[in-house]
C-alpha cells in the first residue's frame, strides 16, 4: 500500500479539512533526534509541538528531558497539567500577572525558569513576584559577526554577545536574592533553523555552508569562555542551544549540556533543507476537492495556512499528495479555497483528499482543534491541540 492510500485508509471515517500525525514516523523522527545528540538530553520546543498528548509522548522517549515553552502561561499551564516539570520559558516576559501567578505558586516557580538578557527584565520580574525567588536564564546572542561586527547573520535576540557582557550581567542577577540563576542558552538560528540545500540554489547553498562553519567555529569557542566565565560566579544547572537542524554539532560542544529540538519530530517541508539529516514527514493536513473548474485543474477548500517569517513563496503549505500539483500563480493557498494545478488533478473526484505539509511544525495546530492519531493504516484516536483546549497562547 503506498503512502497516500495509507493515510486515506486510516482516515476514511474523517471528513477534510482535518490534520493528522504519522506516528510512526514521529517515533522515526524521534529516535534520530536522540541519535543526533549523541547522549545529551534533549529539550522539546513546545512551539514546535502545540499539543500536550504529543509532548508527553515525546518526554516519555529515552533521550527526551525538560520542555522549552514559548510563553509563560503556557508554561504555567503545562506545570499545573503535571505535563513537565523542568520548563525553559525560551522568550522574555513582560505578563506581570503570570509573574505574579508564578512566583505565588511554590511548585511552578520550582519547574519554570524564566528567559532574560537585561537589567529591565530583572526589574520587572522582581517587582512582579514581590518577595518570591523566580528562577532566570541568560539568552546569549549566539549570532555570527563576521568583518569586525560590520556583518551581522542570525536573529536579532539578545544584546549580550561576548564572555564580558555575559559575565557582567550575571553578577547582576547574582546580586539581586530574589531571583536564582539556573543556566544559559544561545540558539544559534543562523544553523540551526537555515538549511543548507535550497532547492535549485547550489550557489547560495554553498555560501550558506561556508558561513555555517565559520560560525559553528566561532560560537563553539565563544560559547565555551561564557560558559567558563559565568560558571566561576555561580553553580549552573544547564546549558542549552541548538535546535533541529543543528543537534549533532552543538551536542559536540563540551559546554553545552542538553539541546532543544521540536521541528524535528513533525518534520515540516521547510527542514526538507538540510544535508545533515533526513526527516519523514510526519504532520500532514488534508482538504477536500470541491471543484473541477476545467482540465488539469482541481480546487480544494481552505488551505491559507500560511506560515510566519519573511513573505515568500516557501512560506506556503507543500501540495504533498497525489505528487504533481502545484499552486496557481495568481490565487496560492487561498482563504477558503485553493486551487491546484497539474496533471494529477484529472486523477481526483470531488471529495478525495489532498494532503499538504505546513512550512513549520506547530503553527498547525493553531488552524485546528485536533490531531488525529495514525499509525499505519490504521487510525488510533484523537487529540486536542493547544487550540482545541482553548489555549492560544499566542
Amino acid at each position: 500500500m503506498n503512502l497516500r492510500d495509507r493515510y486515506d485508509t486510516a482516515t476514511a471515517g474523517l471528513e477534510a479539512p482535518f490534520a493528522v500525525v504519522d506516528l510512526a514516523a514521529f517515533r522515526a523522527n524521534a529516535a534520530d533526534l536522540v541519535r543526533r545528540a549523541g547522549g545529551k538530553p534533549i529539550r522539546v520546543a513546545s512551539k514546535s509541538v502545540r499539543c500536550r498528548a504529543l509532548l508527553e509522548a515525546a518526554l516519555a522517549m529515552d533521550g527526551f528531558a525538560g520542555i522549552m515553552a514559548f510563553t509563560l502561561p503556557e508554561a504555567l499551564w503545562l506545570a499545573r497539567e503535571g505535563v513537565c516539570d523542568d520548563i525553559l520559558v525560551a522568550y522574555p516576559t513582560a505578563d506581570r500577572t503570570a509573574i505574579a501567578a508564578l512566583a505565588a505558586d511554590e511548585a511552578a516557580a520550582r519547574a519554570v525558569t524564566l528567559m532574560v538578557d537585561s537589567p529591565a527584565h530583572l526589574d520587572l520580574i522582581e517587582a512582579a513576584a514581590g518577595d518570591r525567588r523566580v528562577r532566570v536564564c541568560v539568552d546569549i546572542d549566539a549570532s555570527y559577526r563576521p568583518l569586525g561586527g560590520k556583518v551581522r547573520i542570525g536573529a536579532l535576540r539578545s544584546p549580550l554577545h561576548t564572555p564580558a557582557q555575559v559575565a557582567a550581567f550575571a553578577e547582576e542577577i547574582l546580586k539581586r536574592p530574589g531571583l536564582h540563576l539556573a543556566g544559559l542558552m544561545a540558539y544559534e538560528s543562523q544553523i540551526a533553523g537555515v538549511g543548507d540545500v535550497p532547492p535549485g540554489r547550489p550557489a547560495r547553498a554553498r555560501v550558506i555552508r561556508a558561513m555555517q562553519q565559520r560560525s559553528r567555529l566561532e560560537l563553539a569557542r565563544r560559547r565555551a569562555a561564557i560558559v567558563r566565565a559565568v560558571r566561576d560566579l555561580a553553580d549552573l544547572e544547564f546549558v542549552n542551544g541548538g535546535g533541529t537542524g543543528s543537534v549533532e554539532t552543538t551536542a559536540a560542544e563540551r559546554a553545552v549540556t542538553e539541546v532543544a529540538a521540536g521541528s524535528g519530530l513533525y518534520q515540516p517541508h521547510l527542514f526538507d533543507q538540510y544535508s545533515n539529516f533526513r526527516g519523514r514527514p510526519a504532520a500532514l493536513f488534508a482538504l477536500p476537492v470541491v471543484r473541477r473548474p476545467g482540465p488539469g485543474v482541481v480546487t480544494c477548500l481552505g488551505g491559507g495556512y500560511l506560515a510566519s517569517g519573511p513573505a515568500d513563496a516557501i512560506r506556503l503549505p507543500q501540495p504533498y499528495l497525489p505528487t504533481g500539483l502545484r499552486y496557481d500563480g495568481n490565487e496560492g493557498a487561498g482563504e477558503v479555497q485553493t486551487p491546484l494545478l497539474g496533471r494529477s488533478a484529472d486523477l481526483l473526484s470531488l471529495g478525495d483528499r489532498v494532503w499538504f505539509r505546513h512550512t513549520k511544525a506547530g503553527e498547525l495546530c493553531e488552524r485546528f482543534d485536533a490531531l488525529h492519531l495514525i499509525d499505519g493504516a490504521e487510525y488510533v484516536r484523537t487529540v486536542p491541540t493547544y487550540r482545541g483546549e482553548g489555549r492560544t497562547f499566542l
